[in-house]
């Protein structure tokens, strides 16, 4: 498999995890006996999509990025690294474990128990606004490296 396709795997299984973590929000909302199945499965696919988007991530970090966090800390953002990209592989953790307790939320009795469906909604929201933080602390830490490379032609 290609750098650049484990590369793109990354952000996509993250975006794919919010956009489930936004699923599981809307049907929370909307907590009846009819949709509790669905609920449950977007929660688990939720989980899913976290964990592959943390697999492919951390190989990526420990085959390929040395070379990444050498241009960047070379280049003309070295905040990249030293503050996004660290705040990345922190955080990161927080938001595998909120995930992965989803599904196990997301089983109790959603309908009928408002501090179940509350906190549901509250993890699942706080998926999709940590997700959507790594999503953009990501973005410039790639941004790092092209500004640091393009620096370097010049």
């Amino acid at each position: 498999m290609s750098k650049e396709l484990i590369l793109m795997m990354h952000p996509t299984f993250g975006v794919l995890a919010v956009i489930a973590s936004v699923w599981v929000f809307v049907e929370a909302l909307n907590a009846r006996e009819a949709n509790a199945g669905r609920l449950r499965s977007a929660s688990v696919l939720t989980a899913i999509l976290m964990w592959l988007t943390y697999i492919v991530g951390g190989y990526w970090y420990v085959v390929f990025y040395g070379a990444d966090k050498a241009i960047i800390k070379a280049g003309p953002w070295p905040f990249a690294h030293g503050f996004f990209m660290e705040t990345k592989e922190h955080v990161f953790l927080m938001l595998l474990l909120l995930a992965t307790f989803l599904p196990i939320a997301a089983w109790g009795d959603i309908v009928k128990n408002r501090m179940t469906r509350n906190l549901v909604l509250w993890a699942s929201a706080l998926v999709v606004l940590m997700g959507l933080a790594m999503e953009g602390a990501g973005a410039i830490v790639s941004m790092g490296v092209k500004v640091a490379l393009l620096a370097k032609q010049i």
